[in-house]
């Protein structure tokens, strides 16, 4: 039933040597299980694994890209009833086919962090970014601590991890994060456009060109992903993240009067 399920909140298919990767829970604004991540780790390594796909197109739907992780399954976690480590972690961070991501609505947490991992990132004049992993008592993750300071410099990137506050489109693409701002009509077509363009190019060049660009930082990426998976994990379970947690489920403004670590 859990596997069905994920099915139809993550659709994959394929046309002309594109993957298609869907997030398609628009009812909980594409919040993200566990199931779903796997869902789609399983999709980024049967794309890498198969010959006919040339690129990932990664994409939410109308209004929404994604609004991060589902607080329930968090919840769940920090009582020990799954484990943390994510299998999409890896999947995107090592993919080594090319992505492109349409980003529409709201991009919050890991919905911006894999853009970080993303080749090319098309945003629409609605997208709303928001990293508030600091808000929530937690810390980032998926490479971010790492790779947003090194895209927009350290005041840009603490600016926006330790203030948590919302940024728009326009902002992303000042710091690099995405590629084009284009109207919500137009930007499934260029994204689509762009990953045609990829999907035509010479598969072996493009991948080999892709891995060239990223090679410098794959160790010290890893080794900072797996850092900040061990003091995620620590934070899931703090005092701050289950008052934040229980506080958002409540719908009112937490309370963090406990003491830092």
């Amino acid at each position: 039933m859990a596997g069905e399920e994920s099915t139809r909140q993550i659709i994959v298919d394929s046309l002309d040597g594109i993957m298609r990767i869907q997030i398609n829970r628009p009812e909980k604004k594409n919040a993200l299980t566990f199931a779903m991540y796997q869902a789609m780790a399983d999709a980024l390594i049967q794309a890498d694994q198969n010959p006919g796909i040339r690129v990932v197109f990664l994409t939410g739907t109308e209004n929404c890209f994604c609004a991060g992780n589902d607080l329930v399954d968090f919840k769940n976690i920090s009582q020990g009833k799954e484990h943390l480590r994510n299998p999409f972690v890896p999947a995107i961070s090592q993919a080594k086919k090319p992505i492109v991501a349409a980003v529409s609505g709201m991009a919050i947490g890991i919905g911006t962090t894999m853009l970080l991992h993303c080749d090319l990132v098309f945003a629409s004049t609605e997208a709303v970014f928001n990293l508030p992993f600091v808000n929530l008592g937690l810390c980032p993750e998926l490479g971010s601590s790492f790779l947003l300071p090194l895209l927009a410099g350290y005041q840009r990137a603490a600016e926006i991890f330790l203030l948590g506050r919302p940024f728009n489109a326009q902002k992303a693409f000042e710091i690099g994060m995405i590629n084009r701002v284009c109207s919500e009509k137009e930007l499934i077509p260029m994204a689509w456009e762009a990953a045609c363009h990829l999907a035509a190019q010479p598969s072996a060049s493009v991948c080999v060109t892709k891995a060239l660009m990223k090679r410098g930082r794959e160790a010290i990426l890893k080794a900072i992903m797996e850092e900040e998976s061990n003091e995620f994990e620590r934070c899931l379970t703090s005092p701050q993240a289950k008052e934040a947690f229980q506080a958002f489920l409540e719908h009112r403004k937490p309370s963090f009067s406990e003491p830092n670590r």
